[in-house]
């Protein structure tokens, strides 16, 4: 699997599994394995999933060496703060049974619709993740569904640029403006739900596009956003499709395609909308 290199040059593997809304032990487990018998190398987990300690106890026993893993996790809304991130962090290491991670994230921005001192309370959140990079603890950092408006006050006091911004993307819902401004910042863009939550499955002109090409519509949404240059993170529990979404390197999309899928932009989230999150 090809990677992506982050501005303080690591490493990452260009397709992640997504972990969301899988939290049966069993399922975890045989879904890991599966995966990483398929070459999947890079992990994507958050507090809030409910998944870390079966994340953890898979990985342990998988027979794959920690260094070749890439493993994510998120601080959740709750534990905004430095003292509280910190905490959270500690946990999330415990229940990953590992001694660091490789990518930490603020899952959301605290918004200027529910927090007078929004601002204030995503600094003081990104300066405690700035100390645990400092301290060797994590070899990234970045944020999750951060807009261009949570990312410019909060850039004014990093003593360290966000490495990464995980954001809703896919052909029905690009975030043109998210992304222009983290290219121009060097913050590599990953793509929650590339494929809508299974939207896309549903979009003709999508299905017509893969008939073209002869591969699935998964495959489509995952090939378009690395030739966007943004990093998916396909999400499924089924092997033949875990194969399906690594399995991309046989096709390219045409310029006259991708032109075409980038103006598809249908405009609306298959999830919420950072300022009207606070759950």
């Amino acid at each position: 699997m090809d990677n992506f290199i982050l501005t303080n040059n690591v490493s990452i593997p260009c397709i992640g599994l997504g972990t969301w809304e899988n939290r049966d032990e069993n399922t975890v487990t045989n879904t890991l394995l599966a995966a990483l018998n398929l070459g999947y190398r890079h992990i994507d987990t958050a507090s809030v999933y409910s998944n870390e300690m079966f994340i953890g106890k898979a990985l342990k026993n998988c027979g794959v060496d920690r260094k070749s893993l890439f493993i994510t996790s998120k601080v959740w809304n709750n534990n905004r703060g430095y003292s509280k991130t910190i905490k959270s962090f500690e946990k999330s290491l415990n229940d990953l049974q590992t001694d660091y991670l490789d990518l930490f994230l603020i899952h959301w921005p605290a918004s200027v619709t529910k927090y007078d001192n929004w601002a204030e309370l995503n600094a003081e959140t990104w300066h405690a993740l700035e100390d645990l990079y400092k301290s060797g603890k994590v070899k990234a950092i970045g944020v999750s569904n951060f807009w261009q408006h949570h990312l410019e006050p909060l850039l004014k006091v990093a003593n360290i640029c966000p490495m990464v911004n995980q954001i809703e993307y896919h052909p029905g819902y690009q975030q043109q403006n998210v992304v222009n401004f983290c290219k121009q910042n060097n913050i590599l863009v990953e793509a929650w739900s590339p494929l809508g939550r299974g939207k896309m499955f549903n979009i003709p002109e999508l299905i017509q596009i893969a008939e073209k090409y002869r591969v699935t519509v998964a495959q489509i949404c995952i090939k378009w956003c690395l030739q966007n240059g943004v990093l998916p993170l396909p999400k499924s529990t089924k092997p033949e499709r875990l194969q399906q979404n690594i399995d991309i390197d046989n096709f390219t999309i045409s310029d006259e395609d991708m032109n075409y899928l980038n103006s598809l932009d249908l405009g609306s989230s298959s999830g919420q909308y950072p300022d009207e999150v606070d759950f």
